[in-house]
């Protein structure tokens, strides 16, 4: 029944009024390290299907997925409906995906001595890519789709150069028909526009009366690169806004929120750089080092880790930690926290963190030091997927129960 239904009406059997938890889903930015939150999602989605059969989709059970930049894309990809009004992709085929296309989306040049001294006077002035196979391929996967017709809610963050703010585009925006009615595409190539790696994003929206909006987007990861607080604050604004969906949630109740945030990933933070590297720089070499930026790393790390330290207070506070669960590998080589190193061997070792980062155990951010560390009795990773993914199966089986004396009535 369902792949006939229109994403209204899904949306509507999904709503947590009809259940005990609101459920939210959130991909940080990372470009080609999305690849390690995709095998986090597949593993979820199997888990899912094990319990409810091969047709469960991640956004079946979320009731909002937030993702910048290649977690934008991810997101909409899992939320952007097909012919049938099913999930465009299923979790499996994300991150083989960017492995086939990635090389596409970031060509690697060859190194060598002429073309390295042109790249060195030529990168500074423009973006190492044109945007032009990323910007195609988006707009094949998403057609004219619009963030209103999303199978699920889904929020993506982005940064408004020319207002000098962050634009976040929600679906829950039912007021603000310029977010609502822009195609997925659009708001997917803005939070995705890398500064220095992809050209920043301009585009107009234009409603039935003549009223238009003008955008001029880069990646939202300037702001908000972990947007699991923005996905929050989205839902809680229904519950103040009185939507009915929400009625039977009380403002700020943490413990009705079940969380799943993805990371894609950071590197070994004292191998990454010191003091007495940085203090030697000038603002070039705080761009620009070997396959790094500098200051781009950390103004991502920061804004990711402060929302899953803020977090981490809220719901140890509220005695609801278990309700919140986020991956994330802090333990990447240098090497490896490059977003656009596209070389086989480099894919095919994102793919294998991936699928290493499940073992691994449950972490959490001790709040005297500010690091994530292994909890005690927790299991691993993939341990917790499997409790969260019957959370989400008994959820979905509950609000369809309480659904059918409506249906009747």
């Amino acid at each position: 029944m369902a792949s006939f239904l229109s994403s209204s009406l899904l949306k509507k059997i999904r709503s947590p009024a009809n259940g005990r938890l609101v459920t939210v889903l959130s991909i940080d930015g990372g470009g080609i390290r999305g690849i390690i939150p995709a095998k986090i999602l597949e593993f979820l989605e199997y888990e899912l299907q094990k319990l409810d059969g091969k047709d469960a989709r991640i956004a079946n059970y979320f009731d909002v997925i937030a993702g910048t930049s290649t977690g934008g894309l991810i997101a909409s990809m899992l939320a952007a409906p097909d012919a049938n009004n099913r999930p465009l992709y299923a979790a499996k085929d994300i991150a083989p995906f960017f492995v086939k296309l990635g090389p596409s989306i970031f060509p690697q040049k060859r190194v060598l001595l002429g073309s390295k001294l042109i790249s060195m006077v030529v990168e500074p002035f423009k973006p190492k890519y044109n945007g032009k196979y990323l910007h195609s391929l988006i707009r094949d996967i998403l057609g004219q789709t619009r963030l209103h017709q999303t199978l699920t809610n889904v929020v993506i963050p982005t940064f408004d150069i020319r207002n000098l703010q962050p634009t976040i585009f929600s679906s829950y925006e039912i007021e603000n028909l310029a977010h609502m009615h822009a195609l997925l595409s659009d708001i997917c190539i803005g939070t995705s526009a890398a500064p220095t790696l992809f050209p920043a994003h301009h585009f107009t929206y234009t409603d039935n009366v003549g009223n238009s909006k003008e955008f001029n987007l880069i990646d939202g990861a300037v702001a908000v690169n972990n947007p699991t607080l923005v996905a929050i604050t989205e839902v809680i604004k229904q519950v103040f806004g009185h939507d009915p969906d929400f009625f039977s949630i009380k403002p700020l109740d943490h413990s009705r929120l079940l969380v799943i945030s993805l990371g894609t990933g950071s590197a070994e933070h004292e191998k990454k750089y010191t003091a007495k590297m940085a203090a030697k720089w000038g603002w070039f070499r705080w761009i620009k080092q070997g396959n790094s930026k500098p200051i781009f790393d950390v103004f991502t790390q920061a804004s990711k880790d402060m929302v899953d330290y803020f977090l981490s207070v809220v719901f140890h506070v509220l005695h609801s930690d278990d309700h919140y669960l986020r991956i994330q590998d802090d333990t990447l080589a240098a090497e490896k926290f490059s977003i656009d190193d596209a070389t086989k061997q480099n894919l095919d070792d994102l793919v294998k963190i991936g699928k290493n980062l499940l073992k691994d155990p449950v972490s959490r951010v001790n709040l005297q030091t500010g690091h994530s560390e292994p909890i005690a009795n927790e299991g691993t990773n993939e341990d917790a997927l499997k409790k969260f993914a019957k959370l989400l199966s008994d959820e979905q089986k509950l609000r369809q129960s309480n659904l059918q004396p409506q249906q009747n009535n």
